[in-house]
């Protein structure tokens, strides 16, 4: 007698624990905002937690450091700069300290939020972008090519940025009959999908201005859709039937005339949001006014989505943030944390998978987008595709506010930055290693061991604080000066390529 196997699916994602965090480790007596648009009004990243909240006269955002609990002041500084309501708030994939802001008051502006916060309300950006002729409200950065964002409003209009000249590139007027619900670029960005209220979804290509593919009615509901790029390019989509019950559907870019997978969810009347992360393949759906998240993860064999579990509690959410993969602690095998808005208070919520050891998991970290750009924007313009670079989460990447581990990003000067290759490349703001010698000028020279002496009692003289982050800081130069080491190789290569471009050999 035989026994069919994987009755049981097996998947090491089968029992994450989601817990939400203490109350002392919350942000308090913050006054969310109350607007009415479906965005997610929070961003996080591992420098930052930002969050749209009410004011008076304009609109406003609040960013504080991450790893910051406890009462926020009413006095606290605030981005202060928009004539009306912020709409939505993202920070850049390549600089954790740039962020850009919607608001109904037609423009898009970008910001640099200094290390540490602010410590008096900021007003003036870097960058204040006007092309839309009604509210923006959505934000969508490139996630591979530095300085490219988009931007789609209620005049059905997308637009594609080069923030760095404040020039506008692409403009596409004509591919949305009716209201933009969301944008998602998929992996490499050279496309993005849209749904809309005329309930289609659309495959597009910005720099072209051309609709590749079109499904109509990909849900019957009438009410808010959502779409998000997979990262082996299939497309999700959250929706409403024509019952009015929430539901999902996986479908395969090639052949768009019928689902993968349907699968119904409940009769609630959020607009459910996913957030997905490519490094685990796993999406999570949450719903303005729920007071649960459930988590799925897609494979590649039918039915390809798979509920795992959902962690409920017992207030409703207004927002939520989606902290990136580079802020997880791994030490605790966290996979992913939300930051999940009350009425006036942000609670952390960590999805971590139970392990008994205490060594790095590697099975659950596969190499994760790192903060270095994979093209200029000039190279994208010009019709290049290429994957994000990738950065190994076993150097410890944390989300402490003292680990400062991303001194490989591009530094953001974008107002003053010129349009040419040269001004944005990472070699025009730190020295390459491409030989020997230059990695002999990166050596970091570790002082000798302190000696230890005694006190009058004859006990051993302890390493004083200073003498403790001294050793820590050496850990982290000789750390990253690997990972430098390891990128040179490919920057000789992207630099052979770029001077073949700049040469007219391509």
């Amino acid at each position: 007698m035989s026994f069919r196997r994987g009755v049981v699916r097996q998947s090491k994602f089968r029992h994450v624990f989601a817990q939400a965090w203490k109350s002392e480790h919350c942000l308090d007596d913050i006054r969310v905002s109350r607007v009415t648009w479906d965005g997610p009004l929070c961003a996080v990243n591992p420098k930052f937690i930002a969050v749209i909240i009410e004011a008076s006269g304009g609109g406003a955002f609040l960013v504080v450091p991450m790893g910051k609990s406890g009462r926020i002041d009413q006095s606290c500084p605030m981005v202060s700069g928009h004539a009306g309501p912020v709409l939505d708030i993202q920070w850049s994939p390549h600089d954790d300290n740039i962020i850009a802001s919607a608001s109904e008051d037609l423009t898009v502006k970008v910001w640099q939020i200094p290390d540490g916060g602010l410590t008096c309300p900021m007003t003036d950006p870097i960058v204040t972008l006007e092309g839309h002729c009604k509210r923006v409200g959505i934000l969508a950065w490139h996630p591979t090519a530095y300085n490219i964002l988009l931007t789609a409003g209620c005049d059905n209009v997308i637009c594609v940025w080069n923030v760095g000249t404040e020039e506008l590139l692409y403009k596409l007027d004509d591919a949305h009959p009716d209201l933009i619900y969301s944008v998602s670029w998929n992996k490499d960005g050279s496309a993005v999908c849209t749904v809309c209220k005329d309930k289609a979804l659309r495959v597009i290509d910005p720099r072209r201005g051309a609709v590749l593919k079109v499904k109509e009615r990909v849900h019957e509901g009438t009410r808010p859709m959502r779409a998000v790029f997979l990262s082996d390019g299939k497309i999700l989509t959250t929706g409403f039937d024509r019952m009015s019950m929430r539901q999902l559907a996986l479908w395969d870019t090639k052949d768009l005339s019928s689902p993968l997978e349907t699968q119904e969810i409940d009769t609630s009347n959020g607009v459910l949001v996913p957030y997905y992360d490519p490094d685990t393949n796993m999406f999570y759906l949450c719903g303005k006014g729920d007071s649960t998240i459930r988590y799925f993860e897609v494979t590649n064999e039918t039915p390809y989505v798979h509920f795992l579990n959902l962690y409920s509690s017992k207030e409703p959410q207004r927002g939520l943030g989606f902290l990136s993969k580079r802020g997880v602690d791994v030490n605790k095998c966290e996979i992913a944390r939300f930051y999940k808005l009350h009425e006036r208070k942000v609670e952390p919520i960590s999805m971590t998978v139970p392990r008994k050891s205490d060594l790095f998991q590697g099975d659950l970290y596969p190499d994760t987008a790192g903060l270095e750009p994979a093209l200029l924007a000039e190279q994208w313009i010009a019709g290049q595709d290429a994957p994000p670079l990738l950065v190994s989460m076993s150097g410890g990447y944390t989300a402490h506010p003292s680990k400062h581990r991303d001194n490989l990003r591009v530094k953001a000067q974008l107002a003053s930055q010129d349009s040419g290759p040269a001004a944005a490349s990472p070699s025009a703001t730190a020295p390459t290693p491409t030989s020997t010698s230059t990695a002999k000028e990166m050596e970091v020279e570790v002082p000798p061991p302190r000696v230890a002496t005694k006190d009058t009692d004859g006990n051993a003289d302890r390493p004083t604080r200073e003498e403790e982050l001294l050793t820590e800081l050496l850990a982290e130069m000789k750390a990253l000066r690997a990972v430098v080491l390891a990128q040179s190789q490919r920057i000789e290569v992207l630099e052979k390529q770029l001077a073949r471009i700049e040469d007219g050999d391509v």
